[in-house]
């Protein structure tokens, strides 16, 4: 995984080319060794930077990371691509729809990744379990099917255990209330990956914010 920050319109060119020349590198490595790389370039979303800023930054990030990858001869057929979804800062004061949302971040993936890509997994990035959700399910229902030649999925970390671990809470006797979070979540998910999510599932965590200052692994 590469991360970059976003510092509006000033983040690092060399930052960017740096880490789409690593990414591309990990990702030939894998197809070398019979693996399918899950090329992960996230712009954070800490700050006050606004949709369009992101949007901006996001669309830099990614064609600089399929530029290298070209570079590298990647098999593009034979990849993933787990980006941010086009969100504003955590701090931005406006507030932005879900359909907004997904209009700049659909708009963001034609202008840069290949159609021979198979598919776009989605990481959460801090958002809530529900926002993550409305926002994957507002992404697949614009421009139905419309030039989406990408399967448009999921594979949130916090926004697919949050609810599943305050139901479990470490003890033995929860095993199955955390089994029923984690299948409401995915369930929701799946019904999102179609476009058909109607945000009736209400989770241990719901809309509580994800969100982790400076997050590292």
């Amino acid at each position: 995984e590469s991360r970059f920050e976003n510092w509006g319109w000033h983040a690092s060119e060399l930052a960017i080319q740096e880490n789409a020349v690593t990414l591309a590198r990990y990702a030939t490595i894998c197809q070398q060794a019979g693996l399918v790389p899950i090329v992960e370039p996230e712009v954070l979303c800490d700050g006050t930077h606004s949709l369009e800023t992101c949007q901006n930054v996001t669309e830099r990030v990614l064609a600089a990371t399929y530029k290298a990858c070209n570079d590298h001869n990647l098999y593009l057929e034979g990849s993933l691509l787990k980006p941010n979804m086009v969100t504003a800062g955590m701090q931005c004061p406006t507030k932005y729809t879900p359909e907004q949302v997904a209009e700049a971040t659909v708009t963001t993936l034609q202008r840069t990744v290949p159609a021979a890509v198979v598919g776009v997994t989605f990481l959460s990035g801090g958002q809530s379990e529900e926002a993550a959700t409305v926002n994957l399910n507002a992404i697949n229902q614009y421009q139905d099917p419309g030039r989406k030649p990408w399967a448009l999925s999921f594979s949130y970390g916090r926004a697919l255990q949050a609810s599943v671990l305050k139901a479990w809470a470490g003890k033995a006797e929860n095993v199955k209330a955390g089994q029923f979070e984690l299948h409401k979540r995915a369930n929701a998910n799946h019904l999102a990956c179609l476009g058909k999510y109607s945000g009736d599932v209400q989770g241990a965590s719901g809309n509580e914010s994800l969100f982790v200052a400076n997050h590292s692994y």
